[in-house]
């Protein structure tokens, strides 16, 4: 186990109070584990794992205003996840993509047995598996995204896409501007594009996803360079490549 006590710390997260009391019995058969937190929302999630670093995390999906998937891809901290579902679409995906393992609701003691020695076994082989991998998995197999998720600090902003003006890259961070403010976050430029829904946002440049509906006109710049002017004025550089796609939206 990781902690040198032999104790194994953990945090429950379920939006369900009969859930919680369910893996709160189940767990405390065992000394070994020691509950360090229950949160009933994501957002308190976030905050508990941020600071109190749980070896081990008993995470619901299904939650109001924040899901499972969303309070991992927040998290820095990466703890070995059971997820914990009433939704066997939801958990099978999770396994899918490499999750420790899964508890379908209802579950059995001996099945919330088979699921901790699982994890148990991956904490002693530090072999969690990288939390990035399983948010971008889900996000790849999912819809387009309706909200991106920045953390400062324990705040979490929560912008949905329709309020996004562009996103620009700058170096292992995106810029999202929205409302007259930017907001900075640890992601690639790529893998937010294919997340995003391609009749509303366009990649025009190397740089830039801009959200058509924020677009104004398009201005020839130079020989071959156009520029993107935004409704508030904004201008962003259009590549050649971007220009074509954007002729097949406008």
């Amino acid at each position: 186990m990781k902690s040198s006590s032999h104790t194994t710390t953990a945090i429950v997260v379920d939006d369900e109070t009969l859930a919680r009391e369910v893996l709160r019995e189940h767990i405390a058969s065992h000394p070994e584990l020691s509950i360090v937190a229950e949160c009933s929302n994501g957002f308190d999630a976030v905050k508990a794992v941020t600071e109190l670093k749980p070896d081990l995390l008993f995470l619901d999906i299904q939650m109001p205003k924040l899901n499972g998937f969303e309070v991992l891809e927040l998290i820095d901290h990466k703890p070995t996840v059971i997820f914990v579902t009433a939704y066997d679409q939801y958990a099978l995906k999770a396994f899918e993509v490499h999750a420790v393992d899964y508890l379908l609701k209802p579950f059995s003691k001996e099945r919330f047995e088979e699921a901790l020695e699982h994890a148990k076994k991956n904490m002693q082989r530090d072999a969690s598996p990288a939390i990035e991998k399983i948010v971008s998995s889900v996000q790849a197999n999912d819809q387009p995204v309706e909200r991106i998720l920045i953390r400062e600090g324990s705040k979490v902003h929560v912008i949905p896409v329709e309020k996004i003006d562009y996103v620009e890259a700058q170096d292992d961070y995106i810029s999202v501007r929205s409302d007259g403010k930017s907001y900075l976050k640890q992601h690639r430029l790529s893998q937010l594009e294919r997340a995003l829904d391609p009749a509303r946002f366009v990649r025009i440049h190397r740089k830039y996803i801009l959200n058509v509906d924020r677009l104004a006109r398009i201005e020839l710049y130079a020989k071959d360079s156009r520029v993107a002017i935004l409704k508030d004025g904004t201008k962003l550089q259009v590549s050649r490549a971007g220009y074509d796609k954007l002729k097949k939206l406008l």
